[in-house]
């Protein structure tokens, strides 16, 4: 298996730290808002690459982190914390805008399949390992108390822009034109590494530190949730490419200072899903979130296949035409796979019909090329019971229902063809059997579900009603 790494700038053969097992690291979101699908895209991609490494046999590991404190509304530590903006917008504390939003991200997650980590960690579970290894690094003379603040120290390091070919004197304060001056820092690069209540005094989250009252910078938090449940070792670390810089370079900076060694073997960066107008925010256009596609008649695996149709590494341009394009090649394909025969499978050639789809995966997870692999297979001279099971095998990493979405294709048209006085029949026993439960004549029910039964007709209750089908 090969990734390309955004460390080296190289694809390279996957070999994790430990064999066999695989320590995964996501940046989660900052829980001020909803997510917009442009944030979704790189989780989705994040989710394949970690079901993948599962599907091939890996024990793979993955933590995700909350941000819930400390990230500010500029990425130089300047302006007010996004949690802050968000309670205020909302007139709640920060605790209830982080509870809410980080709710709403995971039932975004559950409506994507995309799977909810092994370890979910907020960051305000975490001010303990901060300030330790916050206090570590002062020890080791990478980090620096200025103004009430405490800064990490880029001119320490031999090369502190690991993602980037920047001049040596980029990291002296002032070089660069067009970004405010922290008269605190010695070095432009510097980043904070704890805020005391000298700097923000509105801020409504704070704990006790050595250095006074305060929280923790935005940067601080990844490496030592990541460290807590992951050790000094780690095999893969994602984000979207805008996190890159400075966010990751600073991880790296710090995590590396501080463990004495390599940190992080590779970096997985996934592209920005742009607009006719460029970069996705939530702060420009039209607010893209799922409930929104939702609210327009799209069901999200459809956005979920819009995105695995583009590599990872390369923008994609989200427009209402592009995803009704999806929908259609999406609803041709669940059509063509309800159209197979389900029956017992010959493991051999389920084997061989996975080949395919194994070899676009291998090659920096080709979500594109995977996708070429479902229609390869639905065309192969294989028997339909073996297509069906290495459709199934390669969804739990594609996600995309592609044998639960082609069933109630099956289910639909089979209610669609039923004879007319059938049907009528069918529903008159679903009622009269209504009835009879909320008379407590329970033996007239299931006397009814018998006769059903022996027409040919399963029935479900659910809260809605009472559903059946033909079996």
């Amino acid at each position: 298996m090969k990734l390309y790494n955004s460390l080296s700038h190289e694809k390279e053969e996957f070999v994790p730290h430990e064999p066999g097992k695989v320590s995964m690291y996501t940046c989660g979101p900052t829980v001020y808002h909803f997510a917009h699908i442009g944030n979704l895209r790189s989780y989705i991609m994040e989710d394949v690459l970690e079901k993948y490494l599962r599907y091939v046999g890996y024990d793979v590991k993955r933590v995700m982190n909350i941000t819930d404190v400390g990230h500010l509304t500029s990425d130089a530590d300047e302006g007010e914390d996004k949690m802050l903006k968000g309670a205020k917008r909302e007139n709640k504390t920060v605790l209830e805008i982080a509870k809410f939003y980080t709710d709403a991200f995971f039932e975004d997650c559950r409506k994507l399949n995309i799977k909810r980590p092994d370890v979910v960690e907020p960051a305000t579970k975490c001010i303990g390992e901060f300030i330790k290894v916050i206090k570590g690094l002062l020890e080791k003379g990478y980090a620096y108390e200025a103004g009430g603040n405490i800064y990490f120290d880029t001119s320490k390091l031999d090369n502190y822009y690991a993602f980037h070919n920047f001049e040596e004197e980029d990291l002296q304060d002032g070089v660069r034109e067009g970004v405010e001056k922290d008269e605190n820092k010695k070095n432009k690069a510097d980043f904070v590494l704890w805020f005391t209540k000298s700097k923000f005094d509105d801020q409504e989250l704070k704990w006790n530190s050595p250095w006074g009252v305060g929280y923790p910078g935005w940067h601080i938090e990844c490496s030592c949730i990541s460290m807590k449940h992951l050790g000094e070792y780690l095999d893969i670390h994602c984000g979207g490419i805008d996190n890159a810089f400075p966010h990751h370079t600073n991880e790296i900076a710090q995590s590396e200072a501080y463990v004495g060694h390599k940190w992080c073997n590779y970096w997985f960066h996934v592209l920005h899903l742009n607009t006719n107008s460029g970069k996705m925010s939530k702060s420009k256009g039209e607010f893209l979130t799922v409930s929104l596609l939702e609210s327009k008649g799209y069901d999200p695996i459809v956005y979920r296949f819009f995105c695995l149709q583009s590599h990872y590494r390369k923008s994609l341009v989200f427009t209402y035409e592009n995803l009704d394009n999806a929908k259609i090649a999406y609803d041709k394909l669940i059509a063509r796979i309800a159209q197979l025969t389900p029956g017992e499978a010959n493991e051999a050639k389920v084997e061989e019909l996975c080949r395919g789809f194994g070899e676009a995966m291998d090659n920096d997870m080709n979500t594109s090329l995977a996708v070429t692999a479902i229609y390869d297979i639905l065309k192969a001279d294989a028997a339909d019971a073996d297509k069906l099971a290495a459709l199934d095998k390669i969804d739990y990493v594609m996600g995309l229902n592609l044998l639960s979405a082609a069933a109630k294709v099956r289910e639909a048209n089979a209610m669609s063809n039923i004879d007319p006085e059938l049907l009528a029949k069918i529903e008159a026993l679903i009622a009269e059997r209504l009835e009879a439960k909320k008379a407590k004549d329970y033996a007239r029910a299931d006397e009814i579900r018998g006769e059903l039964t022996a027409m040919g007709v399963a029935i479900k209750d659910t809260k809605d009603g009472t559903e059946f089908k033909l079996v």
